[in-house]
């Protein structure tokens, strides 16, 4: 069974529904080849797509994805890299650091990709995001890096993550092309983009946002809040209802539903979460099943 694909915006790339998320891609302990047989099993699954940024694993995680491509060059075409950028925290491998920060300096924006490129393997990104906004961010820098990048083919296309609405439409304002995606947190226990705007926005310019940590980092299933049990109690009963296979499916379905053809990112390296996660977009909750899991969340019924 093979996923869709959405086009992001109107220029924008073709992306896979789902995300290959290797954020803790060290933490998975695999070899360069056990890493190449994951991401072949992702592309036979149809997820093409592959997400990173620069300090993932401190700075290790592209390097290891990049030594797996290695192996079999040609998956290269097979695949769309994303990458962000933005970031510089405070990491044992960075003594010269004594705080987490931001830097969206052209400077920084453009040595990050170099990283980028370097580790992956690869003379391009499909895509680059600006990891956090920056409260020192120069839109106007920020947009020169970008289309210096444009102009050397060292970028295709460009994108934030985390960023409101009124963050995205400054950015924009100072580019000549579209800036493609948000990538933005969205779980039932994390519902604020569907209330602070962010959605509303990137549906108003049909943005497809990508979403991370759909699971909440597992705190769905593991939290003993009130707000975490009320889920569960919800998702049990609806995974009944639907026959779905775990609540996984149910989170997943129901961030589908959401009408700007979110794109969710799969953080797990076990293939198996893929196959079972990917069958979600064949799962579909009535409207009282969707505000079910609204209301559980929220601990209160809508108005």
């Amino acid at each position: 069974m093979t996923v869709s694909r959405i086009k992001l915006g109107s220029q924008g790339p073709e992306f896979s529904r789902f995300v290959a998320g290797f954020w803790r891609a060290l933490d998975w302990n695999k070899s360069d080849q056990d890493m190449l047989t994951f991401i072949e099993q992702n592309i036979e699954l149809g997820i093409t797509t592959m997400d990173h940024a620069d300090i993932y694993g401190q700075y290790q995680c592209e390097a290891a994805f990049g030594r797996a491509l290695k192996l079999n060059p040609e998956l290269r075409s097979k695949i769309e890299l994303v990458s962000k950028c933005g970031i510089k925290p405070a990491f044992d491998c960075t003594p010269d650091r004594y705080v987490n920060h931001y830097d969206t300096t052209m400077q920084h924006i453009l040595y990050s990709v170099e990283q980028s490129l370097q580790n992956l393997g690869t003379e391009q990104l499909d895509l680059l995001l600006i990891h956090r906004p920056d409260p020192l961010m120069n839109a106007d820098e920020v947009a020169e890096a970008f289309a210096k990048l444009q102009q050397s083919g060292k970028v295709k296309h460009f994108g934030v993550s985390n960023f409101s609405a009124s963050q995205f439409s400054l950015l924009q304002s100072r580019l000549d092309f579209e800036l493609v995606t948000n990538q933005i947190e969205i779980s039932p226990l994390n519902m604020q983009s569907l209330h602070d705007g962010s959605l509303d926005y990137c549906q108003q310019h049909n943005i497809a946002p990508m979403a991370w940590s759909c699971l909440a980092g597992g705190d769905i299933f593991t939290a003993q809040t009130e707000q975490a049990i009320r889920l569960r109690e919800v998702l049990v009963r609806i995974s009944k209802e639907l026959g779905a296979d775990n609540m996984d499916q149910v989170i997943y379905a129901w961030l589908l539903a959401l009408p700007v053809q979110v794109l969710p990112i799969i953080g797990s390296g076990r293939i198996e979460r893929s196959r079972t996660t990917v069958l979600s977009e064949h799962i579909k909750l009535d409207r009282q099943q969707w505000f079910s899991i609204w209301q559980a969340s929220m601990g209160h019924s809508v108005p």
